[in-house]
């Protein structure tokens, strides 16, 4: 109604309703300031929030930059929310590198429209428990490798010194890597010293780490790799580009990878598969030959030498380990010792876990790794026993440390 028209209704003047009107509205203006006063400070926001707030610097398919106060970065695998004004919603964001520079890089967890350069980007502080959908990551490998993986790439591989990687999962020059393991399995760990020994080299490679959620069964308290990652954060672990070597972090599966689900990351050139069955074996580092996989081998693009010998000790360790769960005597005893000697020269110290094992790293060359399983599946050190081999360097180190010719 007009004011005329509650005049009438009321029987009195226009100027009296006009002057109850103003009167109620300074009563209610001073009720709501009362309200909003006593709201604001039952409830204030946090002296932090302002630095949990940046701005959108772009997009590029699936992934997002945005900017923040560098003495403030959203962790790893924390939700970020890019405020989307047109929609008037927020999209979600999982924070996968922190390159520098106050530079923090996402992968989206749904589809990312046309977004303009500025928009605020919220840290959640919540750690992102979705895990990378395999279409989306078929996208982001050649979005964000240093290389893709084709025919004109380089074949050459790139040497770690850690044997069952040089062996039976090699990475190649310009190439992709996937670190995919159970919680507690030391994804964090291998990727700092695979970080750690090749980044002052030409080639450039790319690494995806894997990080699945922690689960009811094995918490963050009881993962090695937890505390141990935590120690490397304190220390400036690897969150971005070191050297020839780009790092993101991805969250992985919930539970174990099994054959389907490491199939989701055909799109890398290399798989090193870390399983928690290897851990509780004492094998560290944890990869699992019999999954653990590289593009070079499956395609033979080395040496048929080095294909046939890497097939072999993957057959030898595969039948042993079938061999011991079903408990059958008719496998050969030499043949199951050779394949249990192979397991153990596989483990070996490394260079970042020094103040955690106290013992030295070693690298082998990939040389030395090929001959030193080449000799024992041909029982040239079948004189040794088992634990002679556990984790060491090289097969001449292990003769000396035996005292053998």
């Amino acid at each position: 109604c007009s004011h005329q028209d509650v005049a009438t209704f009321l029987g009195l003047s226009v100027a009296t309703v006009n002057n109850r009107l103003y009167a109620a509205r300074s009563h209610l203006k001073r009720r709501m300031l009362t309200i909003m006063t006593d709201t604001l400070n039952a409830h204030a926001l946090p002296d932090e929030f302002a630095n949990r707030i940046g701005r959108l610097i772009e997009t590029r398919g699936d992934v997002v930059d945005a900017l923040f106060d560098p003495a403030a970065l959203p962790d790893l695998l924390t939700e970020l929310v890019v405020s989307d004004e047109a929609r008037k919603e927020g999209l979600k964001v999982q924070v996968m590198q922190r390159p520098g520079g106050g530079v923090v890089r996402g992968v989206a967890t749904s589809m990312m429209p046309p977004l303009p350069r500025g928009a605020t980007v919220l840290s959640s502080r919540r750690k992102s428990l979705g895990s990378i959908d395999p279409l989306q990551f078929d996208r982001l490998v050649p979005l964000l490798a240093a290389a893709t993986s084709d025919g004109r790439q380089t074949h050459e591989v790139v040497e770690t010194g850690i044997k069952v990687i040089d062996v039976m999962c090699p990475i190649r020059a310009g190439g992709s890597v996937a670190i995919a393991g159970e919680y507690g399995t030391g994804n964090t760990v291998v990727m700092e010293e695979i970080v750690r020994r090749i980044s002052g080299g030409a080639h450039p490679v790319t690494l995806f780490v894997l990080i699945p959620p922690p689960s009811d069964i094995w918490p963050p308290s009881l993962d090695e790799s937890h505390s141990f990652a935590d120690a490397l954060k304190a220390e400036g672990s690897s969150e971005g580009t070191v050297g020839a070597v780009q790092t993101f972090f991805l969250r992985g599966v919930e539970g174990p990878w099994r054959a389907e689900t490491l199939a989701a990351l055909a799109a890398v050139d290399t798989v090193v598969h870390l399983s928690r069955e290897m851990i509780r074996r004492r094998t560290y580092p944890g990869v699992d030959v019999r999954t653990a996989r590289s593009r070079l081998i499956d395609e033979s693009r080395i040496p048929v030498s080095d294909v046939s010998l890497a097939r072999a000790v993957r057959d030898a360790i595969a039948a042993a380990r079938g061999a011991e769960d079903r408990q059958e005597q008719a496998a050969s005893a030499v043949l199951i010792d050779r394949a249990q000697k192979l397991q153990a020269f596989f483990s070996q110290p490394f260079y970042v876990a020094e103040p955690f094992t106290g013992r030295s790293g070693s690298f082998v060359g990939r040389a030395d790794a090929l001959r030193g399983c080449r000799e024992i599946l041909d029982g040239r050190h079948d004189d040794l026993p088992v634990e002679a081999f556990y984790f060491t360097g090289g097969i001449d180190e292990i003769r000396r440390a035996a005292g053998a010719a």
